[in-house]
């Protein structure tokens, strides 16, 4: 409600906006894009290993489904939808894309020349051990 004795100050709305979505993007930048410094993990993958922990894909045990991970990842910690997600499993199998391997990939996860992955219903995967 408006209040007679309260005072309204003009703002220029270019300004507002120009400083709102500076605020809003390195928000972004901070919280999804860069990767956290006690473990170097983003969210999404950080979401993506918790989700195959639930699943106790854990190394010595049965690969499974990478359409299984992803709809899991996406359905109980991922709410921004599923497209980000299978490509960011991919790159946490492949040796050459990240200095330790995260996921045991099995299936066609795509090459150093730039060959892309089969689809999730083709691969499978687990973690690995490091160490």
């Amino acid at each position: 409600m408006y209040n007679a004795n309260e005072k309204v100050e003009p703002i220029n709305v270019a300004e507002e906006v120009s400083r709102s979505f500076l605020d809003y993007s390195m928000s972004v930048i901070i919280s999804r894009a860069l990767p956290d410094a006690r473990d170097g993990l983003k969210p999404s993958q950080r979401r993506i290993l918790y989700a195959m922990h639930d699943l106790s894909l854990f190394p010595g045990r049965q690969h499974r489904k990478c359409a299984k991970i992803c709809g899991d990842t996406s359905g109980n910690y991922h709410p921004h939808g599923e497209a980000v997600i299978y490509p960011t499993l991919v790159h946490m199998a492949q040796p050459w894309a990240m200095r330790e391997r995260l996921v045991d990939g099995q299936g066609n996860f795509g090459s150093v020349e730039g060959d892309p992955p089969a689809a999730m219903r083709y691969t499978e995967a687990r973690m690995t051990h490091l160490g």
